[in-house]
């Protein structure tokens, strides 16, 4: 079965000029690109994107820093694809990501930790994000010519 996930290269991850080694690893892993924006997120898309932290302390700074610079939102498909992308992103803390993950490989802070993607242990998180990002016709079907090559 295949599914559709949220993934979003943060600001620092954008102003460390990531994005195309990120996008690589999902390409190479078999994941397939379905919808990719360059934007700046405002002030009420950050509080819709934060809701379920808006009673934590930290919640002012994660608005703050996810406002302050652009983000390539992006939305990749696959089998089981949002706990694929979740595997490949490492531990939210870039310290306790395994070398060979995007945080292991990139993240030194836990405030700056490169790149967010939906929670697959909240079940309709990746497609609640989704929407708040992305409207039905900015994602696109298509096949990659390896598809049967990827799954049985």
């Amino acid at each position: 079965m295949t599914e559709r996930t949220f993934v979003m290269v943060k600001p620092d991850g954008v102003q460390r000029g990531l994005i195309g080694e990120i996008i690589s690893r999902f390409e190479d892993r078999g994941l397939k690109l379905v919808g990719a924006k360059f934007m700046r997120i405002d002030q009420e898309l950050a509080h819709d994107h934060y809701a379920e932290h808006e009673d934590k302390p930290f919640f002012d700074d994660l608005v703050d820093f996810i406002t302050a610079g652009p983000v390539m939102a992006m939305v990749w498909e696959g089998q089981d694809a949002t706990r694929q992308v979740r595997k490949m992103m490492g531990e939210t803390d870039p310290a306790e990501s395994d070398p060979g993950t995007i945080r292991g490989d990139f993240g030194l802070d836990l405030g700056r930790n490169v790149i967010h993607g939906s929670d697959h242990e909240d079940p309709g998180a990746n497609e609640r994000e989704i929407d708040l990002f992305f409207d039905e016709e900015e994602l696109l079907d298509w096949d990659r010519i390896d598809e049967t090559w990827l799954y049985e």
